[in-house]
């Protein structure tokens, strides 16, 4: 069965339709701006709630906290993630190029602070390989790390102290930047990580991050390598120095992946059935420390331990601000990642899960546990993949499950971090490869990214070998620059089509793909869809000409004629009103050129801006240039469904100084019924259009 739909009323210009259904308020832009700004300025103990609540959401959701139905689901979820950030923390701060106690601090202080500032509800924040691994980046460029030094001197414990001094000035950095995105309301800056991005970029580095474990894992030890190519360098260290490899730590590392590679397959396979994931980072810290405890694998085989880890909360103390100059354009890139990689997976969760995200308080969030952070020796963090995922499908409802998560990291902070003591760093950096799985597995989108989007494949292959071959820094930023200048080659190339209509209806579709729409006889009509602007001014102008076949010799041409035939109007006029005698010869002449015009060539552009969303200056321009030579052609320019904002630019730069006001419609078939009826008869108040 098949419905149909009649129509009948009144032709609308824009100014007619305003006329009609316009809004009454005539007040000055100015005048609401400052009642806008009044109101926000407006204070009172309800407006300093909703603030407290807006910036504080704990305020919000804790007082409407569902005990029993979601108390069991947070402790739970909470004291699995707990669990989870022991090993990946001191894991990570390898990573870092800090000692792993640096990571416990820091899989302690954010999580507390995001807990009461943060909108995710999903999210967990702590240590996260890709920012680890760009911080210790930094860290390996400013303190190097010495080939040869003990442990247990002095100046270890100097080196200790700077590097977690630069790492904290990063975290700070970060921070700052952080609160004053949020200040200025910059949270919409993360869009510019699209997801082909960022799943490139965290994949890339993925590889970054095995690779500098490589050298643990096998007992080496060799400065670690920054900068572009640093992957290689690596690489190539590692294949050079593989006869040093030492075995005990080689064996202690197979065991290990034999271990955390099956089970953490079964945890992902079968996490629907599974309460909790079984925690076997945290089972394989414990066997491997207690045997290396148990058969002195340090003293006896020379394997790498963790060493000292003193137990209580860190001092308050400074981080090294004189760094700031030398950190600043590598904190900005980590600044961006960590909050890309945040915003990102509360939004994922939060669609899943029908609530909303607010970024701008996201970056409040992420800005305190930062800031506040660096001050207790911590280094920067994030929201992180695996813990983030863990604590969803343990069946976490709110921000509260942090609470536990932080209690758990508390009680190892306090009484049992220094039993790690023995702990192989080999074990670590097994724990550090295995958490990368995620990452690896985001190739398997690249098959179905290829087929909704070539450019998007184009943009996920570039960003991916740009990290690879080049560093992390340069990579993302190589990444992001080549997103954006696809962006700007499609609306620099955007399409631009001849609509005709389709019979007996009011729509109108593009002829290329639409054979059995037809044009409408003496009127061209033109949509271009993308913005206008200095940047493809030319493309639609040359467009624009090629569709209407308006070169400038037939311009010049058919202006020629068209003030030749105005000059004899006015003789033939004049010789009339002298001898009242018409001249029938001229009469048949005039027909006779209007009769060639209509048939074969354009009388009317109606040139259709629905899908035009902006205009600047240059477009502008062009509009008033390209509507001065079709009148020289004898051609009437005509607009429709033009947004309000790409009328007031037309409006604001002169073009209504050359283009009739009343010419400007609502819709296409507006604009149509009043050209044809305008062959027949002048623009009344009763014309109407029926569709």
């Amino acid at each position: 069965m098949s419905a149909s739909v009649a129509v009948y009323r009144n032709i609308y210009t824009e100014d007619r339709f305003k006329q009609a259904y316009g809004s009454d308020d005539s007040r000055s832009g100015s005048l609401r701006l400052r009642e806008k700004l009044a109101g926000r300025c407006r204070c009172s103990k309800r407006a300093c709630l909703h603030l407290l609540k807006e910036r504080v959401p704990i305020f919000s959701w804790l007082p409407r906290y569902r005990l029993k139905k979601w108390i069991l689901g947070d402790t739970i979820a909470g004291l699995t993630v707990g669990i989870l950030h022991i090993p990946q923390g001191m894991a990570f701060a390898l990573l870092t190029s800090v000692a792993p106690i640096f990571g416990l601090y820091t899989s302690f202080f954010p999580v507390v602070l995001y807990m009461f500032f943060g909108t995710g509800r999903h999210v967990s924040t702590g240590t996260f390989a890709v920012v680890s691994l760009m911080t210790g980046s930094v860290v390996e460029q400013l303190v190097p790390t010495p080939l040869e030094m003990n442990s247990s001197s002095p100046e270890a414990a100097d080196f200790e102290g700077q590097r977690i001094g630069v790492a904290s000035a990063v975290a700070l950095l970060s921070g700052i930047i952080m609160l004053c995105m949020c200040g200025l309301q910059l949270g919409f800056l993360s869009t510019y990580l699209s997801e082909p991005i960022v799943k490139a970029f965290t994949s890339a580095a993925a590889f970054h991050v095995t690779i500098s474990q490589l050298q643990s894992m096998l007992g080496l030890r060799l400065p670690r390598h920054t900068g572009t190519f640093s992957l290689f360098k690596t690489l190539a260290s590692v294949m050079e120095n593989l006869p040093d490899t030492n075995m005990a730590e080689l064996l202690i590392s197979v065991v290990c992946l034999a271990i955390l590679v099956p089970v953490k397959e079964v945890n992902m396979r079968y996490r629907q059935r599974l309460r909790t994931p079984i925690p076997v980072e945290i089972l394989t810290v414990i066997i491997a420390t207690g045997v290396a405890y148990a058969t002195s694998l340090d003293s006896t085989y020379g394997i790498e331990i963790v060493g000292h880890i003193p137990a209580g909360f860190p001092r308050p103390q400074m981080p090294a601000l004189h760094t700031f100059p030398d950190i600043a354009g590598d904190t900005i890139a980590i600044t961006f990642v960590g909050y890309a990689v945040s915003v990102s997976l509360a939004m994922i969760y939060a669609d899943k899960h029908g609530y909303s995200i607010h970024p701008n308080q996201e970056l409040l969030a992420h800005g305190i546990s930062n800031t506040v952070s660096s001050f207790f020796t911590c280094f920067p963090s994030s929201a992180t993949l695996a813990t983030t995922n863990i604590l969803e499908s343990a069946g976490g409802y709110t921000q509260l499950s942090g609470l536990f998560t932080s209690l758990v990291v508390l009680i190892v902070l306090l009484l049992i971090g220094p039993l790690f003591h023995f702990l192989p760093k080999a074990v670590l950096a097994c724990i550090n490869v295995t958490s990368l799985r995620q990452m690896f597995l985001q190739f398997q989108d690249l098959p179905e990214l290829w087929r909704i989007s070539k450019i998007d494949f184009m943009v996920w292959v570039v960003t991916w070998l740009s990290v690879v071959i080049l560093n992390v820094d340069l990579g993302l930023a190589i990444g992001v620059v080549f997103s954006m200048m696809t962006v700007i080659c499609r609306t620099q190339r955007a399409s631009c089509s001849v609509l005709g209509r389709a019979s007996n209806t009011e729509i109108y579709r593009p002829l290329e793909n639409h054979s059995k729409c037809y044009e409408v006889p003496g009127v061209k009509i033109l949509t271009y869809n993308g913005p206008i602007y200095y940047g493809n001014r030319s493309f639609f102008r040359e467009e624009m000409s090629r569709l209407l076949g308006l070169t400038p010799e037939k311009i010049r041409s058919r202006e020629k004629a068209r003030k030749a035939l105005e000059k004899r109007e006015r003789e033939t006029t004049v010789n009339t009103v002298e001898r009242g005698i018409a001249n029938t010869s001229f009469s048949s002449e005039n027909e006779f050129f209007k009769s060639e015009t209509s048939e074969s060539d354009v009388q009317a552009v109606l040139i259709d801006c629905s899908s035009v969303i902006f205009v600047d200056v240059a477009g502008a321009r062009l509009f008033t240039q390209m509507c001065t030579e079709c009148q020289k052609a004898g051609v009437n320019v005509y607009l429709a469904n033009c947004n309000e904002s790409v009328l007031k630019i037309l409006t604001s730069s002169g073009l209504m100084n050359f283009m009739n006001p009343q010419h400007i419609f609502i819709t296409v078939h507006d604009a149509v019924m009043y050209i044809q009826q305008q062959k027949e008869k002048p623009l009344e108040n009763s014309t109407t259009v029926w569709v």
